[in-house]
This record gives structure tokens, sequence and C-alpha cells, in this order.
């Protein structure tokens, strides 16, 4: 069961929100790894948004299917079916969904769910628990490994700690449940009261469950060395996503160094999907294609 960490909080102050119990716990290790590095490229379907968006003014010009297809096409052998493309949400859609991807002979990576975890409001707490509680049984319908979480921006009026705390607590909630399935929860860098590593870290280092890690998103971070942090936060990555373009602090959007990403990952020993979440401005189709050809030069033994 999730455990507090006293190393970040001495007390729990949830403002009448359901509190777990304080107890002492050894704060998350990096991932232990067997084996040599094995990144393994998927695409996340966010990257083809605007063919997918259902709350367009037009109807969506591809399906969940048809993103299926293209994937299957270029030869990949895996893709992250973010949710909020699922025009049918049942749990019958996520089997119907997984049959159709195993007849492609696609790995289903995971999904991502828009939940924030920082609301004061006990009520939208309660539902956005429950929100990625529901997803966790979806993805495991699925066959996924992981589902991608947010933390949540931070309330106005509000103080930092209280809102990690806060965050902290629906982690631990969201893990256990988690576990029923299967399911690794990953927090992703974005934004927010992740914007900053050491925010992020102090979340991660907080929450010590099996069930729990970092979502590695290569552009969101928009600091004075956006790199740099990457490195500070890879050793607790279970998955990640990539993105063509970095946006350091204070200047325009350059390209990214795949080279780079790639040998940062490898050298923790990352053993898992890493996605291409594009978001460049160009034809999504010709992006993806691209990055994963130069992806498939440099992930060595990855598929």
């Amino acid at each position: 069961m999730f455990k507090l960490s006293r190393r970040n909080f001495a007390t729990v102050a949830l403002g009448g929100l359901t509190t777990l119990p304080l107890a002492t716990a050894r704060a998350i290790d990096p991932i232990r790894r067997n084996g040599q590095p094995l990144i393994k490229l998927a695409v996340a379907a966010y990257s083809f948004r605007k063919f997918l968006d259902l709350k367009g003014k037009s109807e969506p010009s591809m399906t969940m299917e048809q993103f299926a297809d293209w994937v299957a096409g270029i030869g990949l052998g895996a893709i992250e079916p973010t949710s909020y493309y699922f025009a049918d949400t049942s749990n019958a859609a996520m089997a119907r969904y997984k049959l159709h991807c195993a007849r492609l002979g696609l790995d289903i990576t995971g999904t991502a769910v828009g939940n924030d975890f920082t609301t004061p409001d006990a009520a939208k707490h309660k539902s956005q628990l429950q929100l990625v509680n529901d997803w966790v049984e979806k993805c495991s319908i699925l066959g996924g490994k992981t589902i991608r979480i947010f933390a949540g921006n931070l309330p106005k009026g509000d103080t930092l700690a209280k809102a990690q705390e806060r965050c902290i607590n629906a982690i631990g909630q969201a893990c256990d449940h988690a576990a029923r399935y299967g399911v690794i929860l990953a927090l992703e860098n974005h934004g927010g009261i992740t914007a900053r590593v050491e925010d992020l870290l102090t979340l991660v280092k907080a929450v010590n469950h099996p069930n729990f890690g970092v979502n590695l998103d290569t552009g969101n971070f928009r600091t004075d060395d956006p790199y740099g942090d990457l490195e500070k936060i890879a050793p607790y990555a279970v998955v990640a996503q990539l993105k063509t373009e970095m946006h350091p602090k204070g200047k325009a959007k350059e390209p990214a160094d795949l080279k780079r990403l790639v040998a940062m990952l490898q050298k923790v020993n990352f053993r898992g999907y890493l996605a291409v979440e594009h978001e460049a401005n160009e034809d999504p189709k010709e992006g993806v294609l691209r990055a994963i050809t130069e992806l498939k030069t440099l992930v060595g033994g990855g598929i």
C-alpha cells in the first residue's frame, strides 16, 4: 500500500480531503533494469490530434483504427492510443480496439488521461481520482502497461506545499488501484507544479510505490537547461515521449538533438517504449516518419 514519505512532508493537511495514514517510507529509488538498454519505438495518437480531434467543428478525418493502420503501415510495432480520441470509451470498445491492433501486430504501450490532482475542491478531486482509476481498468483491457498522468497547476491562492500534498495523496491511492490491474502510472513533466525539475522530483520521491514512475517528455521543460533537467528524471522513467523540438527558457524553439536524447536514455539502461509525440508545425505524417527513420538508426537493438 502507498505510504507518504516523512522525507518530504512531516504532516498531511489536505483541507478536508480524505487522507492516507502517515507512515515512514523510503523514497523511491531509480528504476532497476536488467540487461542492456532496449528502446522500443512507438507513436502517440496525440501526434495526429488535428485529424483525431472529437471536439472540432467538423468530423475527425481519421479514426483511431486508421491511426493504428497508418503506424503499422510504416513498419512500426507499437502505439499509444491517447484516451482523448476514443469516440467510444466503453470497456467493450477497448476490447475491440485491442483486437484491431493485435491483428496488425501492434503493441499498445498504454494511454494518457488528462487529470488534475492539485484541485482543492473535494468533489472534483474525487472525480479526478475516479477518472484515473477508470482508465487504469480500460488500459488493462487494452493490454497497455502504463498510463501517463499529470499533476496539475497551482490553484490561485494556494501554496505549493499543499498542492503537492494533495497530488501525492491522489497518486498514491491511484497506484494502489493500478496495482490490482498490473498497470504503472507515469507522472509526466508537464508544466504546472512539475514545470521545474526540483518540484517534479519532490512528487516523485514522495511516492514509494512499485506501480509508479515518470513519463519523460523530452519537450516539456522550458528551463535554462532542459537537457540537464531531463537527465535528472531519466533514472525514474518507465516510459518516454519524444518531441522533435526543444524550447529553452528565453529562446526560440530549436530542433531536438535526438542522438543526445537517445544516449540519455541508454545511459540509464532504459528498457521500454519511446513514443514520438509530434507537435511541430508541419504535416504530422511527414514529421513522425522522419523522426522514426532517424530514431531507428539510434536505438541499436530497439524495435
